[in-house]
């Protein structure tokens, strides 16, 4: 008999229903559990779609959140990584199998039977869908508890825990380093993230975007030349240029413009999510080798890799810090793009 505990949460119970003060179940501490007083979360466009049901599947009571910062304030009897007052983080995955292959790898993101979301997946525990950060604590068993760096900001640290792992996946994955020239497409929420990382990691960082206005802003984020991607001739001055391009649009857009700027045995990552599908030339890819790929999160080790490197080189994502009150007006705004990168709720103004 699993015991439970109610606490306080900011969801939705229908897809045309806006978010506001809900009562949830969370399960008491099991032996390898930690309980956990969240303090940030931050605002994912995963969020948004979930909540509006526009992915299908959501199941309500929906309680967003996946980027969650907070101290643990109790611990299961046989709970050996964490003790009680530590700050940890906990990003998209709460569980998984456990057995599979990929899960043996450190692949927790593709586990087979499926890996159990921070939100809107199967509850091992309880017969309800997982609940998210946007509430006042969260029950997680300690393998899937990440330790956060002492010298970050924990505000700005919540979004690494998707945004930050979303983007150094793949730039891990695919060796960028000295010595390669990298595309960021987009600056964004990921994008943003994207230049921080890739310049940090030693490559020469190329973002490309469809507005000047962010000409300065990628600039400041570290990023060494910015291309105005509808102007043809700043985009044919990089033809066969790139080694690596990480692609973080979520809009319909032209891939194949950008896999020219590839050189041979070229990479293009795609980890934004565009609607529509992306029409892809063949002679794009053949002529020269190139590979299209995609990438999803990550594993919790590399997770935990992702915060340390954060760490060491101290970066955190650009934040706009918002009350709880306020997420259906941030989800207008996100909608918009009117955020300069990334909401993180004050975890604290749901205790008021």
């Amino acid at each position: 008999m699993i015991e439970t505990t109610n606490v306080k949460a900011f969801g939705t119970e229908a897809a045309e229903a806006p978010l506001n003060e809900l009562g949830i179940s969370r399960r008491k501490p099991t032996a390898h559990d930690v309980e956990i007083d969240i303090l940030f979360c931050g605002v994912c466009h995963s969020d948004l779609h979930t909540a509006k049901n526009e992915w299908h599947g959501t199941q309500y009571p929906c309680v967003p959140g996946h980027e969650i910062v907070g101290k643990i304030i109790s611990v299961g009897d046989h709970v050996s990584k964490f003790k009680v007052g530590d700050t940890v983080g906990v990003g998209c995955i709460v569980d998984s199998c456990r057995e599979c292959q990929y899960c043996q790898d450190g692949l927790e993101q593709f586990c087979e039977p499926g890996m159990t979301g921070t939100y809107n997946s199967p509850d091992k525990y309880l017969d309800t869908p997982t609940f998210g950060g946007y509430s006042e604590s969260v029950v997680v068993d300690e393998n899937y508890v990440l330790r956060i760096p002492e010298n970050l900001d924990l505000a700005a640290t919540a979004p690494l825990l998707c945004a930050g792992i979303t983007t150094y996946s793949p730039l891990r994955h695919w060796n960028v380093g000295p010595g390669q020239k990298v595309g960021i497409v987009g600056i964004g929420g990921l994008g943003h993230m994207g230049i921080k990382i890739a310049k940090a990691m030693g490559a020469e960082v190329v973002a490309f975007t469809t507005s000047e206005a962010k000409f300065a802003e990628a600039k400041r984020l570290g990023a060494d030349e910015v291309v105005m991607s509808k102007d043809k001739d700043q985009m044919a001055a990089y033809t066969g240029k790139l080694h690596f391009i990480l692609d973080a649009v979520s809009a319909e857009h032209d891939i194949n413009a950008f896999l020219s700027l590839l050189r041979v045995d070229g990479s293009l990552a795609l980890v934004g999510a565009p609607e529509q599908p992306l029409p892809v030339a063949a002679f794009s890819l053949i002529m020269g080798r190139k590979s299209f790929s995609g990438s999803m999160i990550g594993g919790i080790a590399e997770t935990q890799e992702m915060l340390d490197f954060c760490g060491e080189h101290h970066i955190t994502a650009d934040i706009e810090m918002i009350d709880i009150q306020e997420i259906n007006q941030a989800y207008e705004r996100m909608l918009k793009g009117d955020v300069k990168y990334r909401f993180v709720i004050d975890m604290a103004s749901l205790k008021k």
